[in-house]
């Protein structure tokens, strides 16, 4: 998410701190935004969910789609799924939101949040352990 969004510009849209897990520091990226609230992990998703929770404090820690969500689902690392739905058909071809889950499959449960909004109703569904 970090390169498709060109790293926000140095300031996330949500003006919070943002953890990037990553195999290789941007280092000429870091030295162009100074002061960007960027953490950079290159020591996996655990340790970047436990580095957000330390920098976010008794707030909420938000973990992108694909597959950073899925290694956290797969380590237990989730308490909710988020999932806004929109009313739209997709060609084929299309691969699964959290790519193919290694473990079993994750149930969720009945949704805790729904709200509808203009095309677009917002779910948020606990994770079942």
């Amino acid at each position: 998410m970090f390169e498709v969004a060109e790293g926000w510009q140095g300031r996330h849209t949500l003006d919070v701190p943002v953890v990037v897990v990553t195999h290789r520091i941007p280092t000429d990226w870091v030295e162009a935004h100074p002061e960007a609230p960027f953490t950079f992990v290159t020591d996996g998703v655990a340790a970047a969910v436990a580095h957000a929770q330390t920098l976010a404090g008794d707030r909420v820690v938000a973990v992108t789609g694909g597959a950073i969500a899925r290694q956290c689902l797969e380590l237990g690392l989730l308490d909710e799924v988020a999932v806004d739905l929109v009313p739209v058909v997709m060609g084929e071809g299309n691969r699964p939101f959290f790519g193919n889950l290694s473990a079993d499959d994750v149930l969720l449960g009945n949704p805790s949040v729904c709200v509808q909004g203009d095309r677009v109703t917002h779910l948020v569904f606990p994770v079942v352990r």
